[in-house]
């Protein structure tokens, strides 16, 4: 339960970084459906629910990670973020709600014997596997998120003033309300959230390296690193601290 055409990627679990990531949040998560005895599970004594739960959830979690890679790999995602996290949890859940009605039988004895029963159950599921999905996608939000190089042109080149339309898309740096556009024209800012740019920026190999920055990957001709610190200087110059939240996922990548 889970979060243009190239090779297929896995998302944020292309290191081992994501995946102690979804590792922790499904941990988490099956804790937390065994103490709230959830959907029925209160009559299982606490090792069998707790056994149930963590099956559930680790096996969710592996089938969510590969239909997500897929979904948004593979097939041209919606505009929106959420239209996505919908329509992604729908194409987990359906088939999915099979596995959990098998568990559930061996664990419960329950039997889904009608529509309503089978209806009850894919319903259960979906709003479990939707939880996921929003909590991963909040989760890769603060943790700090990657983009990848595509064919395809990336939305937020509409979003350019006039007088930097054409131009390379070095960084882009959260100022207040705005973001300031590191381009090979010049600067300008435009109002919108870094958190907002993030998805449109999906088509340009780089990545958050900072509460406050995106850097492209191609725009970097320095890294330093002293004293646990990392700093990148971009081809206009500027200077771009990498905190110590994005460090190591950098260090992964060979950025720095």
């Amino acid at each position: 339960m889970a979060s243009t055409p190239k090779p297929l990627k896995w998302g944020p679990y292309d290191n081992w970084t994501g995946w102690l990531q979804g590792l922790v949040v499904t941990l988490v998560a099956a804790i937390f459906m065994t103490e709230a005895q959830a959907f029925g599970s209160s009559l299982m004594s606490l090792p069998t629910r707790f056994a149930y739960w963590l099956g559930l959830m680790v096996i969710g979690w592996l089938w969510g990670v590969f239909v997500s890679s897929f979904f948004f790999r593979r097939i041209r995602p919606p505009q929106r973020l959420w239209a996505s996290v919908l329509l992604s949890s729908l194409v987990i859940a359906i088939p999915y709600s099979a596995v959990v009605g098998f568990a559930t039988h061996l664990a419960k004895g329950s039997r889904f014997n009608n529509l309503a029963d089978i209806a009850d159950l894919v319903g259960s599921v979906l709003v479990v596997t939707a939880a996921m999905n929003v909590i991963n996608v909040l989760v890769a939000r603060q943790t700090g998120a990657t983009t990848s190089a595509s064919p395809q042109p990336p939305r937020f080149l509409d979003r350019l003033p006039l007088k930097l339309r054409g131009a390379e898309i070095w960084a882009v740096e959260a100022e207040d309300h705005y973001l300031r556009l590191h381009t090979s024209k010049g600067q300008d800012l435009i109002l919108l959230r870094l958190s907002d740019a993030l998805d449109e920026l999906e088509g340009i190999e780089g990545a958050r390296v900072h509460r406050s920055w995106w850097v492209a990957r191609d725009a970097i001709t320095d890294a330093v690193r002293s004293d646990g610190r990392a700093t990148l200087t971009l081809k206009d110059g500027a200077e771009v601290p990498v905190s110590r939240t994005h460090a190591r996922r950098l260090r992964e990548r060979n950025w720095i």
